[in-house]
Formats: structure tokens, sequence, C-alpha cells
């Protein structure tokens, strides 16, 4: 039987500190979905296509990722992929709370999915895709804090402003 786990979040933009959860958690499992979450009432700065397209060539090296997107409960979608375990990333204790109560409503949602928390290198726990936005908006360079084809899209949108 095949470890297939669900990595999940908004991913406006991805950046390092994501692809350092991703790169660790395809090592670990035979299948990884790296899924989008849409949130109706929330507009991001990239669509959501544009974020797939983004993890696609940000995750191009690891050959069983699988971007995908999803206005499912999280549960719902790990179920629906024959996904055992849903990875959570966390940059620094001020997550935990919010983590654990994510968990907590989760594992009563669908006890038989397990969730698995890792932590993200030092040097990425100061990354957030805020953060990331914030930079990008002032037209300072985001060597190391993004993917080069994020930091090419963040250019972008942010070029005429």
């Amino acid at each position: 039987m095949k470890k297939i786990a669900v990595y999940n979040g908004s991913f406006d933009p991805v950046t390092n500190g994501h692809l350092d959860i991703i790169e660790r958690a395809a090592k670990t499992f035979d299948i990884l979905y790296v899924t989008v979450a849409i949130h109706p009432t929330k507009v991001g700065l990239f669509t959501i296509e544009q974020r797939k397209e983004l993890l696609k060539k940000a995750t191009a090296h690891l050959k069983n990722v699988i971007v995908d997107s999803t206005d499912e409960l999280f549960m719902d979608y790990v179920k629906k992929v024959n996904g055992q375990v849903l990875i959570r990333g966390l940059r620094s204790t001020t997550d935990f709370d919010y983590e654990l109560q994510y968990a907590q409503s989760n594992q009563y949602l669908n006890s038989q999915i397990e969730i698995m928390y890792l932590m993200t290198k030092p040097s990425h726990s100061f990354i957030s895709s805020s953060v990331v936005k914030e930079i990008a908006s002032y037209h300072k360079p985001l060597t190391g804090l993004v993917p080069e084809c994020v930091e090419d899209a963040l250019k972008k949108v942010y070029q005429d402003q």
C-alpha cells in the first residue's frame, strides 16, 4: 500500500519555508499532494491557477508531488485521495496554538487520518507569504525567501507600483 500524504495551505505565494516542508515530506511518502486551499471569501494576490502553476514549477524536481486545489474540508479531501496523513508546517511557537486547535478539530472530523507536523529549518522560520509580499511590494530582493519563479511573478505584480 502506498503511503499518501497531503500538505495544504494557501500558498499565496509558495515560499522556501513551504518548499522545505514539501521536500522533506516528499522523501517520507510515496505520494505527496500539495493542495491549495480555496477559501471563497478570501481574495489572494495570485489566483488559484497561478498558485498551482508556481507550485508545479517550484516542485518540478520532486516526481512524487501532485499539485492540486480544493474547496472541500481537508479531512474529506485527504480521504478522497486515499491519504493517510495530513502534513502541517510549524515555523515557531506562535503557530502552535492555531495548529493545536486545527489538529483537534480535524481529528474530530476523521480520527483515522494522522496529522504530522514538520518544523521548518531555523533559516526559514521567519518566512511567511505575507512577509514575502510586503518585501516584494517595496521592490526589495527576495533571494533565499522564495523560488526564483515566485520572485519573477512577484516582480511582475509589483512592477507598476
